[in-house]
């Protein structure tokens, strides 16, 4: 008896990309299926996502190809509902269940270990706050699964809560994904839970080459490895027999898709351990207002081996010096002479962020964005945006004045003046401009973890997830960087940005903490130099309640962009016109800084339906595609956005 599926061919072409069609199967062929088809004049890679006992009538189902390989079937539904929620199409969330694979042409080793530090023994018990976290969640493994957020300060022990959860979890016959925000933070991650599992770890990230991210999904899919490691596609491994999901650093905005499909994996993380009933826990001692609010907590009260390192805010209204102010130079000076480690945050990659004509006031800007060109070591100015880069001139161009001013600073200027003015210290920068492959991250962390008298210095990398031991001094060199933002997240990243870099000082003896700033009163630095979590948190949700924002209330943003201004705001006037009286408030449209010469502007709904109101804008936009391709407009429907 013949059988039928329904398999969405992964297209590109957005109007396919949403449309199943029906072939024959091969004996054995089912839900999750990745098969060879024809399809028009050519054949496609497909995924069967369900079973049918016959094609639509009319229809003559042509017989699939080959069968290239299968995937749990409960990934095919969480694609598919993750299409739906973030306004995608179907397609294109298959793709991140079944990426293409490369044809092997030689063996070759997992990239774990050549990406991994070394990891820790066990402790030889745990605290009464971490018992009681283990025992709620391995009652949760054998209960069929739970959410929870596992809060606590820095250093009090959330990493030894992953890993013997992940141990009960593989007693119970069940793996464990680990995300982490960051490509940054996977080689520590790694080299932990290695040192526990061996060979039964995967890793899953971007950076890895697509032989290797084929072999390690065949390892996790053939059951070999049955934990995965990874940044957020690593919520997608083939896994089978699911039982935990740890989201390290669950506050991350990087968890955040900013392509299409939009989808944040902290809330797939959720979705498929509702799917598979798994155990989702998430992990941060800054974490966000809407885990704080809608989770169960598990406390770890207290940190492991000493008391969180107190907080000097350093007033650069009343110092000279900048970005090294006095006290500054004191603590590094303090190091170079009795030894121990640095950990200094800026959050600006380059020399300067502009340079500026002291005589006409000109700013040199890029010319396809509206932001300015950010100075570097080469003399180059370089637009982070879009690439842009030209070599910095002698010279203003509009007044011909040689007076150029280096405004602010980056870690480019950080490192330069830590060499001049403390050279006994071994200095390693940590930025995208500093680091381009993942073994070169884990090479630089590792010279700081055996380096005395070292600073490592960076961008927010170096604020997230770290653990080394005999850091006497962790310092904020900025703290005012992200503060003036127009996002209402502004004040909360800020606040978690100086609490986890505050954190990484301190853990195994005394440690110090400095952060300089121009605004010591902000209510965010206030309470991170005291490092009440509780009360920033209390804050920040009585206004998101007054004001209707997450998690009280979603966000839907509509982005369009053009070659003009007036057309995409005229584009998103209609689009609220035709949202109006669907239960959302709109804000806008706005108009927002041009990005490689294109003009921006976005419309803002607060909702309680965000999926029914995605579904109606999307449905908009469709049927103003025509005169969108007219007007050379393109827009984007995005769930949940993380920034604005």
């Amino acid at each position: 008896m013949s059988r039928f599926g329904t398999v969405v061919p992964l297209v590109t072409a957005r109007a396919l990309s949403a449309r199943e069609f029906t072939y024959e199967l091969p004996d054995g062929a089912g839900k999750g299926a990745v098969v060879s088809v024809p399809f028009g004049r050519s054949r496609a890679r497909g995924v069967v996502v369900d079973v049918v006992s016959a094609p639509p009538a009319g229809v003559k189902a042509l017989p699939v190809e080959a069968v290239v390989h299968e995937l749990p079937p409960v990934l095919v539904d969480l694609a598919l509902w993750l299409a739906e929620y973030y306004g995608s199409t179907p397609a294109r969330a298959l793709e991140l269940i079944a990426p293409v694979r490369r044809q092997r042409r030689k063996e070759q080793p997992s990239p774990v270990e050549r990406q991994s530090l070394e990891g820790e023994a066990a402790p030889e018990r745990l605290s009464a706050d971490q018992e009681e976290a283990l025992s709620r969640v391995v009652g949760a493994l054998d209960a069929g699964g739970g959410h929870f957020l596992l809060y606590g300060p820095t250093g009090s022990g959330k990493t030894e809560v992953y890993l013997q959860a992940a141990a009960a979890a593989l007693e119970r016959g069940l793996g464990t994904i680990v995300l982490v925000p960051e490509i940054a933070l996977a080689p520590q991650t790694v080299g932990r839970f290695r040192e526990r599992f061996g060979d039964s770890v995967a890793l899953l990230h971007s950076g890895l080459t697509d032989a290797e991210r084929r072999d390690e999904r065949e390892r996790i899919a053939g059951g070999e490895a049955r934990i995965v490691v990874g940044a957020r596609s690593a919520i997608f491994a083939p896994m089978h027999g699911l039982g935990l999901i740890c989201v390290d650093e669950e506050h991350d905005s990087s968890y955040k898709q900013e392509s299409d499909p939009r989808y944040d994996a902290r809330t797939v993380a959720a979705k498929r351990a509702a799917l598979e009933g798994a155990v989702a826990l998430y992990g941060s001692a800054t974490p966000r207002p809407e885990s704080w609010e809608r989770l169960e907590r598990l406390e770890l009260s207290e940190r492991i081996g000493g008391r969180l390192p107190p907080v000097r805010l350093v007033d650069l209204r009343r110092e000279s010096g900048y970005p090294l102010s006095g006290p500054l130079l004191a603590e590094l000076g303090a190091i170079a002479e009795h030894g121990g480690k640095a950990i200094l945050l800026l959050n600006r990659r380059g020399v300067a962020p502009a340079l500026h004509c002291r005589a006409c006031g000109a700013t040199f800007r890029c010319p396809d964005c509206d932001v300015a060109l950010v100075l570097h070591r080469d003399e180059m100015l370089r637009c982070h945006h879009c690439g842009h880069a030209e070599p910095a001139p002698s010279e203003c161009p509009v007044c011909r004045s040689v007076e150029l001013a280096r405004i602010g600073a980056g870690t480019q200027r950080l490192e330069r003046e830590l060499a001049a003015r403390v050279p006994e210290l071994e200095l390693i920068r940590l930025d995208a401009d500093a680091v381009k492959r993942p073994e070169e991250l884990a090479g630089l962390l590792r010279r700081f973890r055996e380096t005395d008298r070292a600073v490592l210095l960076g961008t927010q990398m170096v604020a997230k997830g770290h653990h080394f031991t005999g850091v006497a001094l962790a310092a904020v060199v900025d703290a005012d960087t992200g503060l003036g933002l127009p996002d209402l997240r502004a004040e909360e990243r800020t606040f978690q940005l100086v609490t986890q870099l505050a954190g990484r000082s301190g853990r195994d003896g005394p440690g110090r903490v400095l952060v300089q700033t121009f605004q010591p009163d902000a209510r965010p630095l206030a309470l991170a130099a005291r490092h009440d979590v509780p009360r920033f948190l209390a804050d920040e949700l009585r206004r998101r309640r007054e004001l209707g924002y997450p998690p009280f209330r979603h966000l839907v943003r509509v982005l369009v962009t053009g070659p003009s201004e007036g057309a995409a705001v005229k584009l998103l006037a209609e689009l609220r016109a035709g949202l109006e009286g669907h239960g959302a408030d709109l804000l806008g449209p706005a108009p927002l800084f041009r990005l490689r010469g294109r003009h921006r502007a976005q419309l803002v709904a607060k909702t309680d339906e965000p999926r029914r109101l995605a579904a109606r804008a999307a449905q908009l936009l469709a049927a103003a595609a025509p005169a969108m391709r007219k007007a050379k407009l393109t827009a984007v429907v995005d769930v949940d956005p993380q920034a604005l």
